[in-house]
């Protein structure tokens, strides 16, 4: 073996071996942190943000739920009547409670007494959901909207959420969210818009926008 050979050999051992120190060192750090969350009971999860896929992680986290065996109760605030390929989905399976506002965007509707009317509506509908110990997650899909376009009050929203049975989940979803919100929160996670198709002008489709 020449000595250029010797010395690949040795830099290719020596690089192994700081790998594996870190991946040591890295592993202490996350079983300490695991060692050190024992407690148990449901979270509150809000998805901000301008960027794309705030709902779409609300709705795997509930397929994800649904999988386990879980139940789980979706409410879709700003969406129409319209096909929608998550409501067609998990309304069919078991275990998925769905409730819609069903008047559409507020933009397109203009009209915010019939949009508070469709909000406090569909909110009576799924308040039973909060007092629920099977419900394992609440989805509050665009919820954001509702509460800075005060279409809901305020204070009995964070009521129920702060009053639901101790292992219940509930994400919220939608822009612009509130600091009264993200205090209560157990987890915050805002999306950020980098780039965006429609803004170039490309049109919105069925199975990546709805």
């Amino acid at each position: 073996m020449t000595a250029k050979e010797n010395t690949s050999d040795a830099q290719s051992d020596a690089k192994k071996t700081r790998h594996e120190e870190r991946m040591k060192q890295r592993k202490e750090i996350v079983d300490g942190m695991v060692a050190k969350a024992t407690i148990e009971r449901g979270i509150l999860i809000v998805l901000t943000g301008d960027g794309k896929g705030k709902s779409s992680s609300a709705f795997g986290t509930a397929v994800r739920c649904l999988g386990h065996g879980f139940k789980v109760g979706i409410v879709q605030f700003i969406k129409g009547s319209w096909d929608c390929g998550e409501r067609t989905i998990l309304e069919n399976l078991p275990g998925c409670e769905f409730h819609v506002m069903g008047t559409g965007f507020t933009w397109d509707t203009q009209d915010s007494d019939k949009d508070r009317e469709a909000a406090e509506k569909v909110w009576s509908q799924c308040e039973h959901l909060f007092k629920d110990p099977d419900i394992k997650l609440i989805v509050l899909d665009e919820l954001t909207y509702m509460l800075n376009y005060k279409y809901l009050d305020k204070q009995k929203v964070i009521e129920a959420i702060q009053n639901r049975p101790k292992d219940q989940n509930v994400i919220i979803t939608g822009r612009g969210a509130k600091k009264y919100l993200t205090d209560i929160a157990d987890t915050v996670s805002e999306v950020k818009a980098v780039k965006h198709a429609f803004n170039n002008g490309i049109k919105a489709q069925k199975g990546i926008e709805w």
